[in-house]
Formats: C-alpha cells, structure tokens, sequence
C-alpha cells in the first residue's frame, strides 16, 4: 500500500470561506499596508492572547529579532545559544555584535544557567536565550544574572507561542521577547514575526525602525528597514486565533500519542512538559542514543526518508559550526549542545496529523533496533 507523504510540519489555516470574507474588506479600503486597521486589530487580539502590555508586528520573526536588538542600543558581546536556527546567531552579527555561546542542558537543552556568569565580560551587553522546542528556559536565575551585571535579557520566543509559566504568559520575561509567525508555526499569519516588549521606549523605536527609520514626513531619525506587517498578514492571524485553542488540542493528541508509544523506549530521549508550564506541542524532538537504542539518528532519519516521511534534524549543525563563522569560534565550548545536535530528530507533528500516521511512524522507528523496553 502506497502512503501519501507526511512532512515534519504542515501550516495550519482557517477554512477559506472565513479568509475570504475576512480580506475582502481591503478591496475597498485599498489599504495593503503602513499599520492598517488589520494590523492594529491583530495586535490588540494578540496583546489579550499572549496576556502582554506591548506587542508590535513585523514581516518576519527575524527582522524582529534584528530591529529589537538595534532599538536597544546593544554593544560589544551578547551571551547566546548555539542550539538554535540560523536567525537568533545572524541577528546578533549582523547588528554589529559578537556573538558568545553558552552551552545548553541535558534535560531541555535550552541555555544552561550555570555556565552564563563564567562568560560574562566587561564588553557583555546582553543575554538572548532561546525557549527551545517551546520548552521555557530558567527565567527566574537568567534574570538574577542579567540584574546582577545590568545586562539586557531578549529572549528568542520563536517555538514558544502562546506558552504559560505558572499561569504568566511567556512574552513577561526579560525586556523583549521575539515570535515567529512564520507558516510553520503553531500560530501564522502567513509569514510573519512579533516582538512582546515592557518598555513603552522600546516600542517607539521598533515603530519607527520598521518603517525605515522615519519618524515624520519631514524627520527621519535612524538607520531602519521596511519590516511593517501587510494586512493580508495580518487578517490571516485574526483568522488563525480564532482557531488556535482547537489547534492546540489537536496538537496535544498527537503528542500524547507519541509519548505513549515511545516514551519508555530505551534508548530514547524524550521530553516532557516542566512543572507549572501550559504548553503549546509546538516541536516532538526525539534524542537518539545509538549505543542504547541500537539505530543513530541518521539511520532512522533515512528509514522514514525511504517510506516518504519526512522528518527534521532540528537543530543541525549549531550555529557556531557554521561554515560562514569557521574559525570564529571553539566548537568545544558547548559540548552539551554538540551531542544533542548528533542526535536530535523532530518527528512530525501538526494538528491535522492522523494517529494512524503518528503509529505508523513509531512503527518505522521501532521495527528494529531496540534492545529492551
């Protein structure tokens, strides 16, 4: 029996009858972009949402990555995280900044809080950790350090849509917290990025930086880009929030499902939902011990390679091994980060994934290889 393709992710959209009665107002204003009433209502639906005072919206979370760290003004060195895509690490180099990495931990693999201080120099400027997978970082000991040396704390939020730590919405924590929107995303608005923010400074910054760096018809005050969200974008969320709590649910299902079938696989590292934290079952990343389970990471990547499912080596290879920043810096730093990234696979995982697929996938990973469970 033939099996249709199953890819890592697959984007979440309303029905089309509600998009389509949805945008159809833009064919009379005309209004595709510039802050429209699109955009300004998508920001109010998500400041209630994400249960934050501030939001502002961008094309794409990396451009809101970007601008965030220029509108603070950073200099020097920002302590970050290998174990992260391509956009945290390219943010902070192209502002200017030199990027220093920190490993992760075993447990969550997001930034570990007892190596930050050892790399703390007096060029530190700020932390960006990354809430990997949507798993939430220590905020509480990252923002003991950051006051203790009067750093800044921009946290990459991109996996980490709509999560909770004890009842608080994730976008709180530090000074600035970045979302992608991006179709991929547990929440998208086709393409597209935000940034969560405490300081209403901040936010006049990141308006005018959007916007080229304009600050009236007559004053243009900085060095920006055109970042601005269209309305399409931005009629898309409206649509997609709608959706979002059904989504979620959805996608609780299917992960459940995943950690029932493999969670006491030998071999197999998976990880659970920490203490006090709402998820959003953005990510299922598997950690493949060879020795133990008896089949790499690679091996199990190509076996459902060849039965057309396509998962993800997420993330591979670090940042810090790039062949752009070869020679830039000591990949032995981060040796946490280093294992997991050789063995660490995102199994597939939307809300529209059958359970019948989300077996037979276990099926493929189990069929051999497994010495005991």
């Amino acid at each position: 029996m033939k099996h249709k393709p199953i890819f890592v992710t697959r984007s979440s959209m309303p029905p089309f009858e509600e998009f389509i009665n949805e945008i159809k107002p833009i064919w009379d204003t005309a209004c595709l972009t510039n802050m429209g009433t699109y955009h300004i209502q998508l920001e109010k639906n998500l400041i209630e949402y994400l249960g934050v005072n501030h939001i502002s919206l961008f094309t794409n979370g990396h451009m809101a990555l970007e601008l965030v760290l220029q509108a603070m003004n950073l200099t020097g060195e920002v302590i970050t995280t290998p174990f992260t895509f391509a956009s945290t690490t390219h943010a902070i180099v192209r502002n200017g900044l030199i990027p220093v990495f920190c490993d992760v931990n075993p447990a969550d693999y997001t930034i570990d809080v007892n190596k930050i201080e050892q790399l703390i120099t007096d060029k530190t400027s700020a932390i960006l950790p990354v809430h990997v997978y949507g798993h939430v970082c220590n905020v509480g000991e990252i923002q003991r350090i950051a006051k203790k040396y009067d750093l800044k704390v921009i946290y990459d939020a991109a996996h980490a849509f709509g999560v909770q730590m004890n009842g608080q919405g994730i976008g709180n924590f530090g000074d600035a917290s970045m979302f992608s929107f991006h179709a991929t995303k547990v929440f998208n608005t086709l393409e597209g990025g935000a940034i969560a923010f405490a300081d209403e400074e901040i936010g006049k910054q990141l308006y005018t930086l959007k916007n080229f760096g304009i600050k009236s018809e007559v004053w243009v005050e900085g060095i920006g880009v055109n970042a601005k969200m269209n309305e399409f974008q931005a009629a898309m969320g409206i649509c997609n929030l709608r959706h979002i709590s059904e989504e979620l649910s959805k996608r609780k299902h299917v992960v459940e499902r995943y950690r029932n079938r493999l969670s006491k696989i030998n071999g197999l590292q998976i990880m659970n939902d920490a203490d006090g934290v709402q998820s959003n079952y953005s990510y299922f990343p598997v950690v493949f011990d060879e020795k133990v389970f008896g089949l790499s990471r690679n091996e199990i990547y190509d076996r459902l390679k060849e039965n057309h499912i396509f998962a993800r080596k997420y993330f591979y290879p670090l940042t810090n091994t790039f062949n752009y920043y070869l020679g830039q810096f000591d990949r032995n730093q981060t040796p946490v980060a280093q294992h997991i990234a050789k063995r660490v696979l995102t199994l597939p995982l939307y809300a529209d994934l059958a359970l019948d697929d989300v077996d037979r996938i276990c099926d493929i990973i189990l069929e051999r290889g497994v010495k005991n469970t």
